[in-house]
């Protein structure tokens, strides 16, 4: 975060640090970490260590990759693992995981209808040989991206981070007189996995299913999965859902199965570190070629634009076993890639993060503008209109936006960008919840849809489109949806809300049946 070069890492989190053992298990992440990072890592780690077995490594060797079929599902993130060493002995493994500002190609957009179009694609490689860069390597990337310092800056500060990473796990045993952390991680990797599994073996054992549509390009898209529960572990199906698209919004498995973890741990140990043995009961199958598991050449750029459904896919299908832990739909995230040249004639090309509602859960209103499943945070306004030559014109709440129910979903937002550079702007629309507005749950009502609109006019929230000077970009976030039957809603929230005006007095009326004359 610190060295970073790109406000996707050092403002909006964009980024996952995980520690591994010598066996190649994951241990623990970073406080900041993005759950599908954390959920794919130690995959990645596996696969780079096919191609570059352990003792073939040396102290200083730096490997990485962005293949989205064996890192995180699209070329947007750099994978980047480093060796740890214990004098010659190794000990383990750090990487760090973060979302480069560019890799060529079309741009980070769901417009690509092939991976090929997307940017350059990295199989595992060697970037760092005994601590010196491979010169080749960095030119090749340089040569495909269009802000080569940017790239290049925040791929060296991934480097630095697992260098620190290394430093720190040996600072760690010196402190503590260490000199094998196996039977520490075995510890660790044990205890969390004998938590999950008698936290699932709570749940009622049984089949579970749930269905969802939700928006595709052209045509909507059905989501469908089957969750078996049996004697303290997860199986997770996800037959029956549409095929891939000729778009960039197909998901890997490795993303699949990433977010089914982060929703089963969601609902059973929330509470406990995430590593090998909080995931190990979680088994995730797809058929090949469906839209939760995309195959090459697809591509995959906006996975998570239906990615990010898995989690309340899973919700509704355990919402009869476990009705007092799922949560109602949230807005999810809108990510604005924007591309072109800020006044001073520097290149652009960043990610704007907006946040629709958090979905309500038992005893809890959803907060308002909060991204779910993923946890990036917003673009702080002021360091983006100076890095990128647009104006935040406006940013607000909207009244009655969160989804009625006895705990109320979280209010959406109202965003608008102008292009007030001094030339073109080339925007591309990440998003859902057009068509399809966040469901409420056990009772509950939606939440108010997203709509994306330049200068007035209604576009596809996954569209790509040129902003010349002055036009403006309107976002309408969608609001989270509520829990449990409006009318069990306690008068004195529901006073609260109108004193803040989160609810409108005609909501109130219409969502709730009240007369707020009568509060």
């Amino acid at each position: 975060m610190r060295t970073s070069f790109s406000t996707n890492v050092r403002e909006s989190y964009d980024l996952s640090c995980v520690l591994f053992d010598r066996e190649g298990r994951s241990l623990a992440q970073g406080t900041y970490s993005v759950p599908s990072f954390t959920g794919t890592a130690q995959a990645t780690l596996h696969q780079l260590l096919g191609d570059f077995p352990p003792d073939t490594l040396e102290p200083g060797d730096v490997v990485m990759t962005n293949d989205p079929w064996i890192g995180t599902g699209h070329l947007f993130d750099i994978n980047v693992m480093q060796p740890i060493f214990r004098g010659c002995r190794l000990i383990g493994y750090v990487m760090s995981i973060t979302h480069l500002p560019d890799i060529g190609g079309i741009g980070f957009s769901a417009t690509a209808r092939e991976i090929y179009e997307e940017g350059l694609r990295l199989p595992p490689v060697k970037f760092l040989r005994q601590g010196k860069v491979d010169s080749w390597v960095r030119r090749l990337i340089e040569t495909n991206v269009r802000v080569p310092e940017q790239t290049i800056g925040d791929v060296l500060a991934n480097v630095n981070c697992t260098t620190v990473g290394g430093r720190m796990v040996n600072d760690l045993m010196d402190e503590y007189g260490i000199e094998d952390i196996q039977p520490l991680a075995s510890a660790i990797i044990d205890f969390s996995e004998r938590a999950i599994r008698d936290e699932l073996r709570r749940v009622p054992a049984g089949r579970y299913a749930h269905g969802i549509r939700i928006e595709g390009n052209d045509a909507p898209l059905d989501l469908r999965c089957t969750i078996e529960i049996r004697k303290g572990e997860v199986f997770a199906d996800f037959a029956g859902s549409s095929e891939a698209v000729a778009s960039a919004i197909n998901v890997p498995l490795c993303y699949t199965r990433a977010m089914t973890c982060h929703a089963v741990k969601c609902l059973t140990t929330p509470r406990i570190p995430n590593n090998e043995g909080s995931v190990r009961p979680i088994h995730v199958t797809a058929p090949p070629g469906c839209i939760l598991n995309a195959v090459s050449p697809s591509a995959t750029g906006g996975r998570h634009v239906i990615g990010h459904f898995v989690q309340p896919l899973i919700f509704g299908a355990l919402a009869q076993a476990l009705p007092q832990r799922v949560q109602a739909d949230s807005g999810m995230l809108n990510l604005v890639n924007v591309q072109g040249r800020n006044r001073e004639g520097q290149g652009v090309s960043s990610i704007f993060f907006a946040s629709g509602g958090f979905g309500a859960l038992k005893g809890i209103d959803g907060a308002a503008t909060t991204p779910a499943p993923s946890n990036m945070t917003g673009s702080p306004v002021e360091v983006w209109e100076n890095l990128t030559g647009t104006l935040i014109a406006s940013k607000e709440l909207l009244a009655d936006s969160g989804g009625a129910g006895e705990f109320r979903g979280g209010l959406g937002q109202r965003i608008d960008m102008v292009n007030d550079s001094l030339g073109p702007l080339t925007v591309s629309c990440l998003a859902g919840r057009t068509e399809f507005p966040p469901a409420g749950i056990l009772g509950g009502g939606p939440g108010r849809a997203r709509a994306v609109s330049i200068n007035g006019q209604p576009v596809s929230p996954k569209g790509r489109y040129v902003l010349a000077p002055g036009d403006r970009l309107t976002t309408i976030e969608a609001g989270g949806g509520g829990y449990g039957d409006p009318r069990q809603r306690d008068r004195g929230r529901l006073r609260d809300d109108l004193a803040q005006g989160f609810v409108t007095p005609d909501g109130a009326r219409d969502a709730y049946g009240i007369d707020p004359e009568s509060l």
